[in-house]
């Protein structure tokens, strides 16, 4: 699987932006998807996950209630709409899709070690 983000970009505090994820190669629909960020300086944190069917959903506490996770499954996209905001949300997002076979539950955790392909990152900056 290859996967490309678009979607980041400048905006200030409160604003909205929906990064987006294209994947190519077949099964795509196998793989579980999730968004990680990396802001300057710090250690890749997980962000969002979303299963193979896009039932089952799961975030990181510092982005709950602000950032949605989808996909689709037919074009092969995945999206993460970001909503209000913050500085500390500046960052490098990356697209990964989780390795088949592991359970849901190990894979919404977060951990990168259980995503087996990245994209190359988006850049988010945030201006207050």
């Amino acid at each position: 699987v290859q996967l490309q983000a678009s979607g980041g970009g400048l905006v200030q505090a409160g604003g909205s932006l929906r990064l987006s994820c294209a994947a190519s190669g077949r099964s795509f629909s196998t793989y579980p998807m999730g968004w990680f960020r990396q802001a300057p300086g710090k250690e890749r944190e997980f962000v969002a996950a979303v299963s193979w069917g896009g039932g089952s959903t799961s975030y990181a506490d510092s982005v709950k209630g602000r950032f949605t996770i989808s996909r689709d499954n037919a074009k092969k996209w995945v999206y993460l709409q970001i909503n209000s905001l913050k500085p500390e949300d500046t960052a490098v997002y990356y697209c990964a899709a989780g390795g088949r076979g592991i359970p849901w539950l190990t894979i919404a955790s977060g951990d990168p070690y259980n995503y087996e392909y990245w994209g190359q990152g988006t850049l988010v900056t945030v201006s207050s």
